[in-house]
């Protein structure tokens, strides 16, 4: 089987503004290196704009975030110009579309790879969603689109243990939160500390099934690594999951702009094929990956490039 690539035009049509980070040419620079002719395998489908997406983001957000996240987006949209919930997080004409078919390409993943039409899957999408809690936006982050894909599993598919691992080099505050009370529920996160949004400490376990890893600014791939493999993987092994889902954010690179660790892409290739690996004796390969971070065009490009082809290599 294949791996799944869910993408769609709308994610560049989200504009944060001049100067933001996170940004439109962050999709364009991906599009470029999985155009080259090693992406030719992949399986290439739109993130799709489902008529069931709000249902599915009540499993993760209350009606009243997500009606206030319509309210921003709509008026945005009528008023032709942006708006900012936070000082970081932009909702522009396009905004509303895009988070919808971002938590829809987590979705439709998480079908594929459950129904066996895909070994595993890659979403490349914007806005991100480990920073919005169950009843804020925050970080650039509307809905937490991981968050949301694994409590779909369960609702829909009957998967009953989810686990998310989460490298970006900023902690998913918002998948912490929504999975906080779940023992079914499993969050995993390697990422430097202190640093935004200030959580991610080794001691918030949750009811046991937070399982946090924090870095120094300037540790680099061995750091990580032995944080991966002592804290991280054990966990994972021992919660053992239906599913898989990892927050791929490539942000931690020693040449982001954002912050002070200091990985390379063959730590983003050892971490992802070590994943597959726990994820082949657990779930049947089943990993959906949604891009989180990552800032540095080249950094993002040469990064995403090779976990999408780790995730290649763990599906042939």
């Amino acid at each position: 089987m294949a791996t799944l690539l869910l993408t769609h035009p709308s994610f560049t049509a989200h504009d944060t503004g001049p100067g933001h980070p996170e940004r439109a040419d962050r999709m364009r620079a991906i599009d470029k290196v999985l155009a080259h002719e090693i992406f030719n395998g992949l399986v290439r489908e739109e993130a799709p704009l489902r008529d069931d997406v709000e249902a599915q983001i009540r499993l993760a957000h209350p009606e009243a975030h997500l009606e206030k996240m319509r309210a921003v987006g709509e008026r945005a949209r009528e008023r032709r110009h942006s708006t900012h919930i936070d000082g970081d997080t932009v909702v522009s004409p396009g905004t509303w579309e895009a988070a919808l078919r971002a938590v829809g390409a987590g979705l439709a993943a998480i079908d594929a790879v459950i129904a066996g039409k895909a070994t595993n899957a890659f979403c490349q999408v914007r806005p991100p969603g480990h920073h919005a809690e169950a009843d804020r936006a925050m970080g650039f982050c509307l809905f937490s689109n991981a968050a949301i894909a694994g409590l779909y599993a369960r609702a829909k598919h009957g998967a009953e243990r989810i686990a998310i691992v989460d490298f970006d080099v900023h902690h998913g505050n918002g998948t912490q939160d929504i999975f906080w009370s779940d023992k079914d529920l499993f969050y995993g996160s390697t990422h430097e500390m202190p640093l935004f949004p200030g959580t991610g400490a080794v001691s918030e376990r949750g009811v046991g099934n937070i399982n946090n890893a924090p870095l120094r600014a300037g540790d680099a791939g061995e750091r990580f690594r032995e944080a991966f493999e002592s804290r991280i993987l054990p966990a994972l092994h021992d919660f053992g999951p239906d599913i898989l889902i990892i927050s791929a954010g490539f942000d931690a690179h020693q040449a982001d702009p954002l912050a002070n660790l200091r990985l390379v892409e063959a730590d983003y290739l050892w971490a992802t094929e070590k994943l597959a690996d726990m994820a082949k004796r657990h779930c049947n390969g089943r990993i959906v990956s949604m891009l989180e971070g990552g800032y540095d065009l080249n950094a993002l490009a040469r990064s995403v490039a090779v976990h999408v082809k780790a995730l290649m290599d763990a599906g042939a």
